[in-house]
Order: C-alpha cells, then structure tokens, then sequence
C-alpha cells in the first residue's frame, strides 16, 4: 500500500478556489477508501501576516509594511510521495487563468496558482495503526 501524506497549505481567499483546483488535478484529495471520493479537503479561515524583506517582490502587500491577509488554511490527503510532490509543486507554478492579483511573471496572460512568493505549505506522513 502506497504511502500517505496530509498537504496542509495557507491560501488568500481570493485565489482559493484556484489553488484547490490545481493542487486536486494532480490527484491529491482522492481518499484510497470505497465511494471514490475525490477533492476530500478540510478547511478554516484565519488571519496569515508577513512583512516582506527589503529584496522581497511581494505579489500582495508592501516591501517592509506589515501585511495581513484573510486566508485559508486548507488539509488535503495525497496518496504516494509522487503525488504529494505533484501536489507541492502545483502550488508553486505558472498557469494561464486570471487571478485578480499583479502577475509575477512578464507574460500577463500567465501567473501563479498560488500568489505567494513562497507558499506556506507542510507536508505530514500518515502512519497507519
């Protein structure tokens, strides 16, 4: 039996159903039980600040202002450390779909899925008992 992972990842809620999208397409949320049950996430609104540093390009928020934004903090289960990977790397990458953000990229038509500098992500195994 593959190895489970729990993905936990803090989100602005303005990209939030963006980042969901892009993270499930790459096959996390899917619960390995009977039912087929894709997309499984949990989910809870909270405050996230950061101040960004003097060589920061903040895509939210001011280089060395406080900033504090109402985010998601968003629990999702990915089966195989592939996948978990998959899943990680969504959160970092360029797609083509609007967001009402600045862009981070010189192409306006791309930016990224999540629009964080460096999204806050943690990755926990699942022991099996």
């Amino acid at each position: 039996m593959a190895t489970k992972y729990k993905l936990v990842y803090f989100v602005p809620l303005s990209a939030l159903d963006a980042v969901k999208k892009a993270v499930f397409a790459t096959g996390a949320g899917r619960y390995p039980g009977p039912g087929n049950y894709t997309e499984v996430a949990w989910q809870t609104l909270g405050t996230g600040q950061f101040r960004p540093g003097d060589t920061a390009k903040p895509n939210i928020g001011e280089v060395g202002k406080l900033e504090k934004v109402e985010e998601a903090r968003v629990e999702t289960l990915c089966v195989g450390e592939d996948i978990t990977k998959k899943a990680v790397a969504a959160l970092k990458e360029y797609v083509s779909v609007p967001l009402p953000l600045k862009t981070m990229s010189a192409d306006a038509s791309y930016v990224r899925t999540h629009p964080y500098e460096e999204p806050g992500y943690e990755v926990y195994k699942i022991e099996d008992f």
